[in-house]
């Protein structure tokens, strides 16, 4: 079994489209891209499929309710792209999170396709306050999913979630070796409350962290307008790692792909023999919602 990975993480524009069609093409441009560049698994950012909303009617870009009703009753026509170009590409794609509706609520979910089909997904569970006051996107279920592919097992942290620790600590518990933070910020500052959750969770679990940001204006959009991002890989400041524990960075705002290889021989060897035991003395800590509990669901890929 391979115990690497090519992970392409995207700064992602949200662009305005003619029709479903037009956008379609565009996410295979993308998808093509990082394949040509040998990518095995390629993150996608929070909320990027916001840019679907530029297919609507100006009166639903303009409401942020209605545009929920409306990209969720695209969902299985969404969901059906990035299955078929996981399987033409051979690769692994963490979607762009898209809204959605189930049992009434109003949930912000990132699937996951690997080239047999879907492969679950992860909702977010802590809200931001815009996300809470002004848009009504609501918590997930309280369930985090680890995803087994041939070459380790990873989770999927959205955007705030990726701020505390609980959910890859959890994860890690249960045998991530990495988390992926998809993410949509407006500003410096939102930004780096990102990338420093990431940091921060991969020093605790000594483990592999990943950011994807949206980058540029999209001012049709009451959603997604202003978004400020780049692309960070993070690892713990151990040995045989990054001294600041920064793998590498992406220039902010720019479109396009950052592309690392990924060894987990390396997280083994810290986790084992490193400096510090972070990931050994955090496992002391016992760690779950005071409201109630969350669980974990197992999800292999091959």
């Amino acid at each position: 079994m391979a115990h690497s990975v090519i992970v392409a993480s995207a700064q992602y524009p949200i662009t305005k489209h003619a029709d479903f069609a037009g956008w379609q093409r565009h996410v295979e441009e993308w998808i093509q891209d990082a394949a040509d560049q040998h990518a095995q698994l390629l993150l996608f950012p929070e909320y990027g499929s916001m840019e679907l909303v530029s297919i609507f009617p100006v009166e639903i870009q303009n409401d942020l309710v209605r545009q929920i009703i409306e990209l969720d009753a695209y969902k299985e026509r969404f969901c059906t792209v990035f299955a078929n170009l996981a399987k033409k590409y051979n690769v692994i794609i963490v979607a762009p999170s898209l809204p959605v509706i189930e049992n009434g609520k109003h949930l912000n979910r990132a699937f996951v396709f690997s080239p047999k089909g879907p492969a679950g997904y992860q909702d977010k569970l802590f809200m931001t306050r815009f996300e809470n006051e002004h848009w009504g996107i609501e918590s997930g279920a309280k369930n985090l999913t680890l995803f087994e592919a041939e070459w380790g097992k990873f989770g999927v942290q959205i955007c705030y979630d990726v701020e505390f620790g609980i959910g890859s600590k959890l994860l890690c518990d249960a045998g991530a070796l990495l988390i992926l933070g998809p993410s949509c910020t407006e500003t410096i500052r939102g930004a780096t409350r990102v990338h420093v959750g990431a940091r921060a969770r991969a020093l605790e679990n000594q483990a592999y962290t990943v950011i994807s940001q949206t980058v540029g204006e999209a001012t049709w959009s009451p959603a997604v307008d202003l978004n400020y991002g780049y692309a960070g890989f993070y690892s713990a400041p151990d040995k045989g790692l990054p001294e600041e524990g920064i793998i590498a960075l992406k220039t902010p705002q720019a479109e396009g792909w950052l592309i690392q290889e990924l060894d987990f021989s390396v997280i083994d060897e810290v986790r084992n023999d490193g400096h510090v035991f972070n990931f050994r003395d955090q496992g002391k800590i016992e760690s779950q919602l005071a409201e109630e509990p969350i669980h974990i669901i197992f999800s292999k890929l091959y």
